[in-house]
């Protein structure tokens, strides 16, 4: 299990620095190559996300313990009190929630062979107006030396 929560936080990690660009934006480009398409494959991967608003949860779970511990004892105990329901709260906040949320991605796995007779595979995050099927021509834009985007040729 700890392997495929590694594998599954590399998936991410790998994602979550992929160059995204939008279709009205310009991007410098190395190069582009034009190839055929040899398959197709519809991949599924979970991808694990930090949890940003793990601190915050924690935070609110000691104020809600505080408030409740308040409500307890007298003069210097009502003090004890409060602290302790404080640390509990936080803990209880912070356990009971984990630190990444898993979120599904949909990919598309593409193997293309080049004008040279090169062959690549690529894979993308699956475009659903831009649909590849085998022997459609597409064109490869090399955005950097290990970041490609694959396009239908027009």
């Amino acid at each position: 299990m700890i392997r495929g929560l590694l594998a599954l936080m590399l998936l991410g990690a790998s994602l979550a620095h992929a160059q995204v660009y939008n279709r009205n934006q310009a991007v410098p480009v190395q190069r582009v190559d034009y190839a055929t398409v040899e398959s197709v494959r519809q991949v599924e991967q979970q991808e694990l996300i930090e949890d940003r608003n793990r601190g915050w949860k924690t935070f609110g779970g000691a104020l809600i313990g505080g408030l409740i511990g308040n409500q307890f004892g007298d003069g210097s105990g009502r003090d004890v009190a409060t602290v302790v329901g404080a640390l509990l709260g936080a803990n209880l906040a912070h356990n009971r929630n984990p630190g990444y949320q898993v979120r599904q991605v949909r990919l598309v796995e593409l193997i293309v062979v080049t004008e040279s007779g090169e062959r690549l595979m690529v894979l993308q995050d699956r475009d659903p107006s831009m649909l590849f099927a085998p022997g459609d021509e597409v064109r490869l834009v090399f955005l950097s030396s290990d970041n490609v985007r694959v396009d239908k040729a027009m």
